[in-house]
């Protein structure tokens, strides 16, 4: 009996050792297809739903299986469940469900599930933000949603591109989007680290800006920062970057002393420059650029718990310009909370503050491009060379601009301040009540310093400039929302009642005859010039908004707005705005059974919006107080006043069609006719009315186009390897329908004129060179018969349109691979058919005209007229010019279009068995280049800031801005690390 229960006993403990044998601890990491971790998955044993755990915070697992063989089924909202056999560590990547609509996403004063969504919105992933280098939001948008052009300006540090959503649909008026961040309109374009960033939405039609009634006519950019999700969460992420920048010089070549030599040999007269000036060759481009430096660190905090959620977050962002001399600054900081008081009120204060600072002391980009290889700055004994007393030197100019730079500086500061003073407050699970109230403070200081012993401050004795600036912005929006259900029946909407007003002052004085090295204003000698501005306005609305959803098949919106704006006239202060839109979704159909398609949706709307003017006093009259009688101030008439001036208003429709396919493609088209009259026109007035002018609603221009864009993941989400492309297109087609008095206008370089592009040059149009005798052609038309000619003379040849600098189409596509823990991203950008006009080359490519500048490389394909070559690109070289043929005209209108690689990013993300080790919750490293690869025809050094249009001139046009003196987009190598703890 005793050896049946020891063996009993035996078996028994063999079984429970050969079921502990059996089953297996597996760890893991659970991740999208960005790599982004997905916390709160449910993980759970196929076959033993029993066993079963949920991702944490950084899509981390563990899990004691039955069986070494089992498999893992994870499943979480919006992404396809999968299902793994288990390995003791895992990581596991899960595929997006294009065929879920469930995302939520922000379309201004609300939020809306995407399927329910109308009218035509973009939404940007954060991560997509942080591809390239730059402290403005506003670069890292480009080529990223359809329909969206960001044209950089410059590439100095800190500074903002231009935004155009769909078009232009203003002459005077602004063109620039609204930006909105946390449900607060911002003046301008806000300061905001990437890493700030929860959610950005770009609403483009009517349907979706006639929310923002007035000031939505260009589209909004909506934002929200970020918040923690999920209670216990607490992590903690640090991102450092550095790199390096350097100088883009695109095509574009200078001379050195040896070609410059061989081209003087090629003037037919005696210029008296002899082989001596080859003893010295001076690269003033590559004395005045660098290999700058880039730090950027952010430091952010994620944490809720069941009352609080708090987000903090610390962001320093410091850039040397690939241009010596300038440096740039920002520290930024935020802190978003929110506190349940109760089941019924959450309070949301949020605070966000950013300090800006340069110290200018930049090389200059014109005198770099333009001095000559002959002159050296530095004489023998190393000491700087004043031009303009000295024994030789070639350059047309007289100008060492080096010798001023080792005195002369700039200095500024802005400080950036918002605060929202934000809570909600619940009535039931359907009724709340939403108050929103931020007050912006931005204030601004600048100096500029002169020295005695420079050549600038000689005739002042030297010289301090201060300036400063200060604006307050106040905002608040009171609503009242609601939601509810009545079986497949779901209406929600909200009204709201919303203020701002504005204020502006600014201050600058100058002081001549200083002490050296003295920065303080009150140690100045005498008083300059002086300045002063103060501005404001205000505008007050009233908002309804009601949706509408049957089944999730049928889907409604209707949106209406009143405005009122202190900038028009009292007959014409308030406004109405309105917009419907619907959406079918189809693949929601009982006839619609296919396996193939995973959704299709089918979106319209037409609506109302309105823009306002930039003046801010256009419809009053107005007096100039600057002029003197008898010793005291007096006024004279300037403006008369328009008491009907009111909104440039337009009216948009928009078609739109969603569809995806396979689980792999998703597919994004909308057509789009934005008619826009009212403009905004300046009246001139004859000089005997005693005003010049008075402001007037006149003119109307048209805006269509079509946006398409594309997703695909090439591989199942099975496979180990993991590949996403995107891809966007968009055609934009603007003309002026009507004019003030039906007559042309001048703008610069351009014109406008009805049934015309906005943007349409017009100047002598260049035919080539003649081949007989080496001089410029022209076109000449005969204004009676239409017939066309040439002709060697200049002022024969007729003025006429050559083109426009609206693109035929703008894009951008991106890839993102990604195989075990290593991962390769990459974006690009594209514009195509936009001209500009080089006028650089006027000077430094001028036959001749210009000889003590140094001249530009002749690139591939272009060729000098000699006798030996009759059939050339160029005129014949004639010595101070004399042919006209470097005068503007067509010959420097160079098609900008262009394929940019805005980024290219490899990195590594260490394995959770490593992290674990190291007690952290994630650690990538990553190795990342931007603007490395441009394909362009453009002879200058950056087609994207030569296609700026965003300098006034003093006839209220737009013309494009030099590309003498373009700042290139710089290209950036980077080393970074991101450190979750």
């Amino acid at each position: 009996m005793k050896s049946k229960f020891i063996l009993f006993c035996t078996f028994l403990v063999f079984l429970v050792h050969a079921s502990r044998a059996q089953t297996m601890k597996v760890v893991g990491t659970v991740q999208d297809q960005q790599g982004i971790p997905l916390p709160g998955v449910t993980i759970s044993e196929v076959g033993n739903e029993k066993i079963s755990t949920q991702s944490n915070e950084v899509g981390q697992f563990s899990l004691t299986v039955s069986s070494g063989k089992a498999s893992l089924r994870f499943s979480f909202i919006g992404y396809l469940t999968k299902e793994v056999v288990v390995d003791r560590s895992m990581n596991v990547t899960m595929q997006e469900d294009m065929a879920q609509l469930d995302e939520i996403v922000v379309t201004g004063y609300s939020t809306q599930k995407k399927g329910n969504i109308t009218a035509a919105v973009a939404t940007v992933a954060p991560e997509k933000l942080k591809d390239a280098s730059s402290p403005s939001v506003s670069n890292l948008l480009q080529g990223k949603v359809a329909g969206v052009d960001v044209v950089a300006a410059t590439g100095r540090p800190g500074d903002n591109p231009n935004i155009r959503i769909r078009g232009r649909s203003s002459i005077l008026s602004s063109v620039d989007p609204l930006w909105v961040v946390d449900g607060v309109i911002i003046h301008g374009t806000p300061n905001l680290n990437p890493n700030d960033i929860e959610t950005m939405s770009v609403l483009k039609d009517a349907a979706a800006t006639t929310q923002y009634g007035s000031r939505g006519s260009n589209g909004v950019i909506v934002v929200t920062t970020k918040r923690a999700k999920e209670v216990g969460t607490s992590q903690l992420t640090a991102n450092l970057k550095t790199g390096l920048t350097y100088l883009n010089q695109g095509k574009f070549k200078l001379m050195n002393s040896r070609q410059l030599y061989d081209q003087f040999q090629l003037f037919n007269e005696d210029t008296g420059i002899t082989d001596d000036v080859l003893n010295t060759d001076y690269d003033w481009v590559k004395n005045g650029s660098q290999a700058g430096q880039l730090n950027d660190l952010s430091i952010t905090y994620l944490g809720k718990s069941d009352k609080a959620t708090l987000y903090a977050g610390g962001n320093y962002y410091a850039e040397e310009g690939s241009v010596k001399g300038y440096k740039f600054e920002r520290w930024a900081g935020r802190l978003n909370l929110d506190y349940e008081i109760s089941d019924k009120l959450t309070i949301r204060p949020k605070i966000n503050a950013t300090f800006t600072s340069s110290d200018d002391r930049q090389h200059d980009l014109y005198q770099m491009y333009l001095n000559m290889p002959w002159d050296n700055p530095y004489d023998y004994s190393g000491k700087l060379v004043n031009a303009q007393e000295a024994s030789l030197w070639y350059g047309r100019d007289l100008s060492n601009y080096l010798y001023d730079l080792q005195y002369n500086y700039g200095k500024s500061d802005i400080f950036d301040f918002q605060f929202n003073g934000d809570f909600d407050y619940k009535f039931s699970d359907h009724f709340s009540y939403v108050s929103t109230n931020n007050v912006a403070y931005y204030n601004s200081t600048g100096m500029s310093y002169v020295d005695p012993k420079s050549i600038a401050g000689q005739s002042t004795e030297g010289r301090i400039t201060n300036n400063s600036a200060r604006r307050i912005v106040r905002f608040t929006n009171q609503m009242l929302k609601y939601n509810q259900s009545f079986g497949l029946h779901t209406f929600g909407g909200f009204i709201a009642y919303e203020y701002m007003d504005y204020q502006y002052k600014d201050q600058s004085a100058t002081g001549n005859g200083i002490v050296a090295g003295s920065e303080i204003l009150d140690n100045a000698a005498s008083i300059g010039s002086y300045s002063g501005t103060k501005n404001d306005y205000s505008a007050q609305s009233g908002i309804i908004n009601a949706t509408y959803s049957y089944d999730d098949r049928y889907n409604l919106q209707a949106s209406y707005r009143y405005d009122g704006s202190s900038r028009f006239g009292s007959e014409r202060q308030y406004g109405s705005f309105y917009a419907f839109s619907a959406a079918w979704n189809v693949h929601e159909e009982a006839f619609f059974k296919t396996e193939t398609v995973n959704y299709l949706r089918v979106r319209a709307s037409y609506g109302k919006v309105g823009n306002v003017p930039n003046t801010y006093y256009g419809s009053y009259d107005l007096f100039k107080l600057d002029a003197q009688y008898n010793g005291l101030p007096a006024s004279y008439p300037d403006q008369l006043s328009n008491p009907r001036l009111t909104w440039e208003t337009s009216k948009d429709a928009n078609l739109g069609f969603e569809f995806g396919l396979l689980n792999r493609l998703d597919f994004t088209l909308d057509l789009y006719n934005k008619n826009t009259d009212g403009l905004l026109h300046y009246v001139q007035l004859p000089v005997t009315s005693g005003y010049s002018g008075y402001y007037d609603n006149i003119g109307a221009v048209r805006n269509r186009g079509i946006e398409f864009s594309i997703g695909a993941n090439i591989f199942n989400a099975e496979n180990p390897f993991q590949w996403r492309i995107d891809f966007n297109i968009a055609k934009n087609v603007n003309k002026i329908v009507e004019l003030a008095d039906h007559k042309e206008q001048a703008a610069g370089n351009k014109r406008y004129a009805e049934g015309r592009d906005i943007d349409s040059w017009y100047m002598r149009k260049w035919i080539g060179v003649d081949p007989a005798n080496g001089d410029p052609l022209w076109e000449v038309i005969d204004p009676t018969t239409g017939a066309v000619s040439t002709t060697n003379s200049y002022n024969a040849a007729t003025l006429q349109f050559v083109g426009t600098a609206t693109p035929d189409f703008t894009g951008g596509f991106s890839s993102s691979m990604q195989y075990k823990n290593f991962f390769l991203n990459a974006s690009f950008a594209f514009n195509k058919g936009a001209y500009a006009y080089f006028s650089g080359r006027e000077l430094f490519d001028s036959d001749g005209a210009y000889p003590y500048y140094n001249q530009m490389i002749l690139q591939d394909g272009w060729s000098r007229w000699t006798p030996d070559n009759p059939n050339a690109t160029h005129p014949r070289l004639v010595y101070n010019g004399g042919t006209n043929s470097n005068q503007t005209s067509s010959r420097y209108l160079e098609d900008a279009s262009f394929l940019r690689m805005r980024n290219i990013t490899l990195g590594y993300r260490v394995p959770s068995k490593f992290i674990q080790k190291l007690k952290l919750k994630a650690l990538d490293a990553y190795i990342s280049a931007d603007t490395l690869w441009t394909l362009t025809k453009f002879s200058g050094v950056d087609p994207e800031a030569a296609l700026y249009t965003g300098v006034r001139q003093a006839d209220n046009g737009n013309v494009a801005g030099d590309a003498t003196s373009t700042y290139p987009a710089p290209r950036r190598f980077t080393l970074g690390i991101n450190i979750s703890f």
